[in-house]
């Protein structure tokens, strides 16, 4: 009689390998990286602004691939740096998630779609520039990314003052909007400084109630003493 058990090569077949989990885990990692930049590629409609809500809903919210405080400081960062910001978030996002090939693909999947569609309505550009129709889909999108943005700024505001205390984040706020709106000061330089300040704050933070409570125990000592 033959070998009654099961045959090892067509077991093989119905039992993936390790690496062939693995390499299925990369495509579909590939495949959303690819699917979420497209998205935002294509939705985006009024520049770089208009995608960060779209970009974050992705990234933070659906994938959670970032949290809500290194999204906010990577956005900092890439407004400051020269060139759209929505590449430069499409870039690192792909390189954070895999490497050099995520990052091409990324920018290429954010890109793409209106390069191409660009290039294909390159001659109807003049006329659907002043089309009503057209101008009509702009306006009634504005809304829609208004309140996207303003959701997002809220959220970054609150998280901003449960950070640095009520009083320190609405001064903070305050001298951002004299720097910004008032004087004009580039937004790169605003960035900078706040930036600057933020790496020293919890240490000064620290030393200070350290600093305080050595003195109140001081304080202590001598009325006891007397």
């Amino acid at each position: 009689m033959g070998n009654s058990g099961p045959d090892p090569q067509a077991a093989g077949t119905l039992i993936p390998k390790g690496d062939g989990l693995m390499e299925q885990k990369q495509e579909r990692d590939y495949v959303r990286l690819s699917w979420a930049m497209f998205k935002t590629g294509v939705l985006g409609y009024g520049g770089g602004p208009s995608v960060i809500p779209l970009i974050r809903y992705e990234v933070v919210t659906r994938y959670r691939w970032l949290g809500d405080e290194e999204f906010a400081e990577i956005l900092a960062l890439a407004n400051a740096l020269p060139g759209p910001i929505a590449t430069k978030m499409a870039a690192y996002l792909g390189y954070r998630r895999k490497g050099t090939l995520g990052a091409v693909i990324s920018v290429l999947a954010h890109v793409m779609p209106s390069a191409i569609a660009m290039i294909a309505l390159l001659s109807a550009v003049e006329m659907l520039s002043g089309s009503a129709v057209v101008q009509g889909m702009i306006a009634a999108v504005i809304p829609v990314i208004s309140v996207m943005l303003g959701v997002m700024a809220y959220e970054f505001a609150e998280r901003a003052v449960k950070g640095l205390g009520k009083p320190l984040g609405i001064a903070f706020f305050l001298i951002a909007f004299l720097l910004l709106q008032v004087i004009d000061v580039q937004d790169a330089i605003v960035i900078a400084i706040f930036l600057a300040y933020g790496a020293v704050h919890f240490k000064g933070i620290a030393w200070w109630k350290k600093r305080r409570a050595g003195r109140e125990t001081a304080r202590g000592t001598d009325g006891g003493a007397s």
